[in-house]
C-alpha cells in the first residue's frame, strides 16, 4: 500500500530518496515493486474504474452511486456490490451534480375558490394504483438572456412519468391550459368521453384557481385537489421533478434565448427524464418502461382472465346436435383462441427444413 501511495501521490511532487526516508522504505524495495505484474484483483478494479468514469461521463454527471450501480448491474453484467462501486466514485472524485435552493414562484395572494386537498401528502398507491389516475402539476422558472421563461408539467404519480408540458415567457393560466393540452392529447382523452374522475392536484396559485381553469377542469370530469398554502410537502414529487430538472440539466447554464432554454427543457424531459432515467420509487426503471411493464401485466392478465372465461363456457354448454356445427354457437372470442391453438399446432407438426 505505500508502495501505491508513493507512485500515486508522490513521485513527481517529492525526491524519491527523501519519500523512502520518511515513509521508512527502500528504493529498491519501491522498484522492484514497480517491475512486479499487476495482480487480477487490481486489474479486475482498474477495469471496473474505468466503466464508471465511462458511465458517469455517458449521464454527464448526473448519476451518483445507486444509479450508476444499477446501470452497471443491468447493462454491463455487474455482479459486485454496491459498496465497492460507491468507494471506487470516492476515491475518483466522481459525484452527482449538487443542487442550490430555488425561490417559490407561487401567486397564492387572491381570493379566487380554492379545491380541498385530495391527497393530504400520500403519494403511494392508495390513490394512484394505475396510469391516469392523479396528474400533479407546478411551474418553474428559468433565466435566460432575454429574460425569464416559464415551464409548466403534468406529472403522473403512478408512472412519475411527465405527460404534458409547457414553456412560454408568461406564467398566466394558459401556460397550464396548453401542458394540461399535452397530457389530454397524449392519453387520448376528449372533451366528449371525460377523464374519469382523475385527480388533478396542483398549489393554490391564481393558474389553478381562476375562474376559466376550474370550469374545464368540472367539464371534463377531473377532481380538483390543491395543497396547503407554502407546503412544498403537499406536492413532493412535483417538488422532487424540478429538482432534478434543475440540478441534472439546468444548474449552471447560461441561456442565451427563449428558444435555447425550451430546447433544453424539451431534451431533458423528452430526451432523458421519461425515458432513461431511473426513479426510485418505480423499482428503479424509467417512467416509460415502467408503464409499459405495467401495461403488458395488465393485458396479460385481460387474456388469462378471458381465455378462463371461454373455457368456462366450453365445458359447460349443452352438447351439439348431430350435425351441428358446434363453431356457429362459439363466441367471436372462443373462435379466435380455437384458431391461434390450431395454428400453433400445425407450426409444431410442420417438419424441419435444414437450410
Amino acid at each position: 500500500m505505500k508502495y501505491a501511495f508513493i507512485e500515486s501521490d508522490l513521485v513527481g511532487e517529492f525526491p524519491l530518496p527523501v519519500i523512502c526516508r520518511v515513509l521508512r522504505v527502500t528504493q529498491a524495495g519501491y522498484h522492484a515493486w514497480l517491475k512486479r505484474p499487476a495482480s487480477t484483483m487490481s486489474v479486475a478494479r482498474d477495469a471496473l474504474a474505468a466503466l464508471i468514469r465511462r458511465v458517469f461521463s455517458a449521464f454527464k454527471g448526473k448519476y451518483g452511486a445507486p444509479r450508476i450501480y444499477r446501470e452497471l448491474c443491468r447493462q454491463h453484467g455487474y455482479v459486485g456490490s454496491f459498496e465497492r462501486v460507491r468507494t471506487l466514485m470516492q476515491r475518483l472524485g466522481l459525484r452527482a451534480k449538487a443542487g442550490r435552493k430555488y425561490r417559490v414562484t407561487t401567486d397564492s395572494a387572491h381570493t379566487l375558490p380554492v379545491a380541498p386537498n385530495l391527497l393530504e401528502q400520500d403519494f403511494t398507491r392508495t390513490h394512484a394504483s394505475a396510469p391516469n389516475q392523479v396528474w400533479l402539476s407546478d411551474i418553474t422558472y428559468l433565466w435566460t438572456k432575454e429574460g425569464w421563461v416559464f415551464v409548466a408539467c403534468m406529472l403522473d404519480l403512478f408512472t412519475r412519468e411527465i405527460v404534458g408540458w409547457a414553456i412560454d415567457s408568461h406564467m398566466r393560466k394558459s401556460l397550464v391550459h396548453d401542458a394540461l393540452k399535452m397530457a389530454e392529447f397524449r392519453n387520448g382523452f376528449t372533451r366528449k368521453a371525460g377523464v374519469g374522475g382523475l385527480i388533478f392536484h396542483s398549489d393554490k396559485g391564481s393558474q389553478y384557481a381562476a375562474h376559466d381553469t376550474r370550469n374545464y377542469l368540472q367539464q371534463m370530469g377531473y377532481r380538483q385537489s390543491m395543497s396547503g398554502k407554502g407546503n412544498c410537502y403537499d406536492n413532493a414529487p412535483m417538488e422532487s421533478f424540478w429538482h432534478s430538472l434543475k440540478v441534472e440539466e439546468t444548474h449552471g447554464r447560461g441561456f442565451e434565448t427563449w428558444e435555447e432554454a425550451k430546447r433544453c427543457v424539451f431534451g431533458y424531459i423528452e430526451g432523458f427524464y421519461n425515458t432513461t432515467r431511473m426513479h426510485s420509487s418505480i423499482n428503479w426503471q424509467s417512467p416509460r418502461a415502467f408503464r409499459r411493464a405495467f401495461e403488458a401485466q395488465r393485458l396479460e392478465a385481460a387474456i388469462a382472465a378471458s381465455t378462463a372465461c371461454e373455457n368456462i363456457t366450453i365445458f359447460n354448454r349443452e352438447p351439439s346436435l348431430p350435425g351441428e356445427d358446434m363453431t356457429e354457437s362459439m363466441s367471436a372470442n372462443q373462435r379466435n383462441i380455437l384458431r391461434s391453438m390450431s395454428a400453433e399446432m400445425s407450426a409444431t407438426q410442420a417438419p424441419r427444413i435444414s437450410l
